[in-house]
């Protein structure tokens, strides 16, 4: 199966939305991970929940285990006052979460390689025409799962 029959609609954001924003979609939905289009429209960065999660640590504690303990909750409010203020940009630069992208044509195995070496729940799926690219829908861990299942029955 190729890329384009898996691809399916994505709830997505731009780098100029709120980050808190944001977070509050990836929350409500459930999401695996944050997809980010630019301006025009075009992937811009794909970020899985745990490193949007690891933007909003402080240093001290994503970095050392044996301080996450003694935070407590007191410190889960500040977790969220670190989004407040900042663009989706800001929060998922993409110089550390680029985009992963495939053609249309690119078959499952593929999508597959790229998600098990990147560890990445989510792939884009675009048509580029000319210098144009235009977002055709996402590939998830999901639904990759389930092709792949499908195929064994």
């Amino acid at each position: 199966m190729r890329a384009r029959d898996l691809a399916e609609p994505y709830p997505f954001v731009t780098t100029d939305d709120d980050a808190m924003d944001a977070a509050r979609m990836l929350a409500r939905h459930s999401l695996p991970a944050l997809l980010v289009l630019d301006s025009d429209g075009q992937p811009y960065a794909i970020v899985p929940g745990s490193q949007l999660i690891r933007q909003v640590l402080p240093a001290y504690i994503a970095e050392g285990q044996l301080l996450a303990p003694f935070a407590g909750e007191q410190h889960d409010a500040e977790l969220v006052e670190r989004l407040a203020g900042l663009t989706v940009a800001e929060w998922a630069p993409r110089r550390l979460y680029p985009p992963l992208v495939v053609g249309p044509d690119a078959y499952a195995m593929e999508v597959a390689a790229l998600m098990a070496r990147t560890h990445s729940p989510l792939v884009a799926v675009v048509e580029r025409d000319g210098g144009d690219v235009m977002l055709l829908g996402t590939v998830t861990a999901a639904r990759l799962m389930q092709h792949f299942l499908g195929a064994l029955t």
